[in-house]
């Protein structure tokens, strides 16, 4: 009968870790974006296209805080509504969720630039 209490116990407080959210040092709590491909483009103008995709900077975002682009991939944290690529070829690069599928990014000194970055679709 110890034993079964035990037992449930233990199941109980790793039914309530796994519920808990993951925190960051800094107390922001650890996300993650929608899985899929991102388009990245700059505002238009009134003359022309209502936006400009800029091709080279999309990416994919896939399972276990990992990104691909095509000239590989790497990882990302995202602490709150922040995204920096943590490793590989955009390592460094910071943006903000301002949307549930939208990244826009961040210039040095924390401002946003006019990059946002959209998710179009799954990848399935």
């Amino acid at each position: 009968m110890k034993t079964t209490h035990v037992l449930m116990l233990t199941a109980f407080a790793a039914l309530v870790a796994a519920a808990a959210p993951l925190i960051a040092q800094d107390g922001r709590p650890l996300r993650t974006m929608p899985h899929g491909t991102y388009q990245c483009a700059l505002p238009g103008d009134a003359d022309g296209l209502a936006y400009d995709v800029v091709e080279e900077e999309g990416f994919k975002i896939g399972t276990s805080s990992r990104y691909t682009i095509a000239t590989g991939g790497g990882t990302y944290l995202m602490r709150g509504r922040e995204l920096v690529f943590t490793s590989g070829p955009k390592k460094g690069e910071q943006f903000k969720r301002v949307g549930a599928n939208q990244l826009q990014r961040m210039k040095a000194d924390g401002t946003l630039s006019q990059l946002r970055c959209t998710r179009l679709g799954s990848t399935g």
